[in-house]
């Protein structure tokens, strides 16, 4: 990569997500590392630096737009890594995700948005793989710990010899608040899924993100939405909101490596609401709050109603809520020798905001400083198949938890 002016731009650094990206690069760069903060306002990128801690003190600020195609090309032309908090990315993320590609640049984000990925991957996926920029998708809670616990899974059963993955089943619980951006890409979502049969086909479609859809030996795979159950340890389950994207996410990173997983490999998500009556109650509060908030955010008499009091774009759970909350995934999976393993992602903090921006601010980390040691790999990525091993080495030295291992007994 030619050299440029920055190591890493942060775009859209003061949202409320990306103030918090910014605060943990701030914690962990090492000296002399060359970054940016980019938006639309200079006099809020210099706040933003102001309340940053003393090793931020000297880093440029960049004027740019996620409209403005010139300006975003000279962005991303002077910098060799761009992290992008813009969303949703589906009405903003396409021109710098763009800029990147052409310019070689690395490029990360934390879309939760099916349509978004499967855009860049037709129309960039060909441009960045010559250019050798790495555009990696999803770099937050969704889909880091879903997509890295599997591929955890995988190398523990591939050391012992145990065969492909065949089911993986994956158990979300978590504690933390919500933000209008993410309300944003929902309702975004909803809407465009209302408007067009297309987007409804693809959000339908389980290997939706798969780059060879016509290789995909396409096994049934779990539903997105499973109706209420009771797991053998008492505990309830509903279905998990982010698993329809999560699971494609996987899915994508399985025929990224050659279909490394396996090519039989079925994988779903569900979310824990706890043991009891009251759970079960839940389960079903949950079950039937999914389905019923998705028609109301595409119907514009309810949309208009809920916007009243879901929160606004940059507004997000305060400082209290981001540090009690948590995030753990367990998964179990059963191989074609029947042996089975379990897998861990865990870690402290609100899931969506404080351990995304450990997240992300990892990948940022990843990106700009260990590209040598990352997968041999451009074009539209994954957080396992673009960074893999590199990225889980660095979350559990910033405190979060993946494990896996073989469990007692087979299926």
């Amino acid at each position: 990569m030619t050299t440029r002016t920055h190591d890493l731009v942060l775009f859209g650094a003061t949202g409320f997500v990306g103030a918090l990206v910014a605060e943990h690069v701030a914690q962990h760069a090492p000296p002399g590392l060359r970054v940016a903060l980019a938006g639309r306002s200079r006099s809020r990128l210099a706040e933003l630096r102001d309340r940053l801690p003393a090793g931020a003190a000297d880093w440029p600020l960049v004027v740019a737009d996620a409209a403005d195609e010139t300006g975003l090309a000279a962005l991303a032309a002077d910098a060799r890594v761009v992290v992008s908090t813009v969303g949703p990315y589906a009405e903003h993320g396409l021109p710098l995700a763009a800029a990147c590609a052409r310019a070689g640049t690395h490029y990360a984000d934390l879309t939760g948005e099916v349509p978004f990925v499967r855009r860049v991957a037709d129309d960039l996926d060909d441009v960045a793989r010559a250019s050798g920029a790495r555009l990696v998708h999803a770099c937050g809670y969704d889909s880091v710990p879903s997509d890295l616990a599997v591929l955890l899974l995988h190398r523990a059963a591939a050391a012992d010899d145990a065969g492909d993955l065949r089911d993986v089943r994956l158990l979300a619980r978590a504690r933390g608040g919500v933000s209008g951006g993410t309300v944003a890409s929902m309702r975004g979502i909803a809407v465009a899924a209302a408007g067009s049969r297309d987007v409804r086909r693809l959000l339908a479609d389980p290997f939706a993100l798969s780059p060879d859809r016509t290789a995909e030996p396409a096994p049934p795979q779990p539903a997105d939405a499973p109706p209420p159950r009771r797991l053998a340890d008492g505990t309830w389950t509903a279905p998990f909101l982010m698993a329809s994207f999560n699971s494609r996410v996987v899915r994508r990173s399985n025929a990224l490596q050659g279909w490394a997983y396996g090519r039989g490999l079925r994988y779903g998500e569900a979310m824990g609401v706890g043991r009891g009556p009251r759970a079960a109650v839940a389960a079903v509060a949950v079950t039937a709050g999914l389905g019923g908030g998705a028609a109301a955010l595409a119907f514009p008499p309810t949309r208009a109603v809920l916007d009243r009091w879901l929160p606004g774009p940059g507004e997000g759970p305060d400082a209290r809520t981001r540090e009690r909350g948590w995030f753990r995934m367990d998964a179990v999976a059963t191989t074609t020798s029947g042996r089975r393993y379990r897998a861990q992602a865990s870690g402290p903090g609100d899931p969506g905001y404080a351990a995304t921006a450990v997240m992300l601010g990892q990948t940022a980390l990843a990106l700009t400083l260990d590209e040598d040691r990352l997968p041999d790999r451009a074009g539209s990525l994954t957080p396992a198949a673009g960074m893999g091993d590199v990225l889980v080495d660095r979350l559990r030295a910033a405190g979060h938890t993946y494990a896996a291992a073989g469990a007692a007994g087979q299926a």
